[in-house]
Order: C-alpha cells, then structure tokens, then sequence
C-alpha cells in the first residue's frame, strides 16, 4: 500500500517540476536594500521610449526620455518638470531561465517611481535595483 500511495505522489511532483520552471530570482529584501541605497529615488513620467539592437543577437538597447515629477532624494540635485535620459539593456531569456528577472521595459505615458543612479559613463541615468528599478513593493 505505501507504494501506490509513493508512486503518484512521486509523478505529480515530477509533473508540477515540468509544468512550473524554477526561478532564482533574488529575494525581496535585496531589492529593497538596492533601493534604500540608490542615490535618486524619484517619480517619473516617460515622455518616449527608443528600443534598439543590442550587442548580442539576445539583448535590447532601452532609451528613455522621462520627466520628473517628484523627487524623494537624490545626489545630483534633480528637480521636478526636469528631463532625463534612462538607459538599460533588455536580455531576452529563455523562459526557464533560472536568475534574477529582467528590468521592464518602460511604457510611453506612464508614471512611475525610478530608481536611479547616474550613468558615470554618459550624461543619463542608469536603473539600480533590477527587476524593482520602476516599481515599489
């Protein structure tokens, strides 16, 4: 008896293993120190949004245009009615894929919190809390 009752046990759980992909996504409070810890915390509204290749056949180059609307800190002195630039890479993976999720993409029109740090290489800003950079628990 303890047999027939292992088997579908066993079979359902290899099943769930299949249909359900296992994510190592980070935990929660990563995101939440990343976000403690950036240096501009704002709200935004994204004016425009440029998509193109990126360096590998797998990846997109996101360029954003945004204004803030609200700041709640931030080191390099922004101000509300201020514009400016976003940049990030989009990887497109593999929907098994096991890591941390992918920053959205950012949609023309909305509002959101950002953030952000400024991009030592470029004029913009860069996303610094992942997958969370444009959105608050």
């Amino acid at each position: 008896m303890k047999g027939k009752l292992t088997r579908p046990v066993l079979l359902a759980a290899f099943f769930v293993s299949m249909v359900c992909p296992a994510f190592a996504e980070l935990p929660p409070s990563v995101y939440e120190a990343r976000q403690k810890a950036a240096p501009e915390s704002l709200k935004i509204e994204i004016l425009r949004v440029e998509i193109e290749p990126g360096d590998q056949s797998d990846q997109q180059k996101v360029e954003a245009v945004a204004m803030v609307t609200s700041v709640e800190r931030t080191a390099t002195e922004l101000k509300p009615d201020q514009i400016i630039n976003i940049s990030y890479v989009i990887t497109d993976r593999a929907r098994d894929y096991n890591g941390p999720g992918e920053i959205p993409l950012l949609i023309e029109g909305e509002t959101s919190v950002a953030y952000l740090a400024k991009d030592e290489n470029g004029p913009g800003y860069l996303p610094v809390a992942g997958v969370m950079s444009f959105q608050n628990f």
